[in-house]
């Protein structure tokens, strides 16, 4: 692996994305690292602070093929995966492709749609195919999904399943711009659309390249330990209901190999670990009731990384 290429791609990638999101590289790096990793992202916040726009933007920089639904209540599973239709020319039924048959698919707003509609999404994120009719057909290589949610509690929402919550490889929050990159954004906008300027820096193909060259990055024994005593900390602690699954040890596993790669290197340090592992790992737990606040439960995952020991690796 050359260091300069993964470090040049990587800062290409953000720059371009950043065109169209101001103030927000650390977001775009770790959506980055979702994509490399071969994850899901959830993007978890208020309307307008640019969800669908990062989505949008990088798409535009990877060269994938983009495909957005607007989840509401009416939006059925065929929607997503497709439907059969019967073709009076040859006496068959014919397979029409559903939206989710694309390389970037954003559900947008996805907790406002049902939960059979929302469970419609689960193979095509765990398998990478869909099936209908008794027939398999797999989505585009590579494959991803952002999905968007609004905050629990608002109108006409439903919370996603535990089940669909640990298919998402990282959960992240925008939250608002700085002042400066509001007003920068303002700036940018009265030029044009900032997105007309988003160039694409990578090909499909050389995407699939470079998802294989971070499944080669090298994860010493002792990290391995390390990642798997971590995410068994939350299941002992009597403040989580229920902890981090094994699933959730592959993810952060797959995200720090993600996470040195775009730094130049072949292996894997505690520091890349650390770098992700509340952003991995936070949406799979399920809280006791004495931690209702976001920050409360973020304190008791510093506290539970803290309390880990990490191997001597350098």
């Amino acid at each position: 692996m050359s260091a300069i290429n993964s470090i040049g791609s990587a800062r290409s990638i953000v720059h371009e994305v950043g065109k169209a999101i101001v103030g927000k590289d650390e977001i775009i790096i770790k959506v980055l690292l979702a994509v490399l990793a071969g994850g899901h992202i959830l993007m978890e916040d208020i309307p307008g602070v640019g969800k669908t726009t990062l989505a949008v933007a990088l798409s535009r920089a990877l060269g994938l093929e983009y495909n957005r639904v607007q989840f509401t209540p009416d939006v059925l599973p065929s929607d997503i995966t497709g439907y059969s239709i019967y073709d009076k020319n040859t006496g068959a039924m014919t397979y029409q492709k559903g939206a989710v048959l694309c390389n970037l698919f954003l559900a947008d707003e996805l907790n406002r749609a049902t939960s059979r509609t929302q469970s419609a999404l689960l193979q095509a994120m765990e398998e990478g195919e869909v099936t209908m009719d008794g027939k398999t057909y797999a989505v585009p290589q590579p494959f991803l999904v952002i999905a968007t949610q609004n905050p629990t509690g608002a109108k006409g929402t439903q919370m996603l399943p535990d089940s669909q919550m640990d298919r998402f490889m990282l959960r992240l929050s925008m939250g608002y711009p700085a002042h400066e990159d509001e007003v920068e954004m303002i700036r940018r906008r009265q030029k044009g659309v900032a997105m007309d300027t988003v160039l694409q820096v990578v090909s499909r193909e050389e995407l699939i390249r470079l998802r294989l060259e971070v499944e080669r990055v090298f994860v010493k024994d002792e990290l391995i330990d390390y990642i798997v005593r971590l995410c068994a900390r939350t299941r002992e602690d009597r403040r989580i209901l229920q902890g981090a699954s094994p699933r959730a040890s592959l993810a952060l596993t797959a995200l720090a190999k993600a996470t040195a790669w775009i730094q130049g290197r072949d292996y894997v340090l505690p520091k890349d670990v650390r770098f992700i592992f509340s952003d991995c790992i936070s949406h799979r737990l399920i809280w006791t009731q004495e931690l209702s606040s976001e920050a409360e439960r973020a304190a008791l995952l510093e506290e539970l990384f803290s309390s880990v020991k990490a191997p001597a690796i350098k």
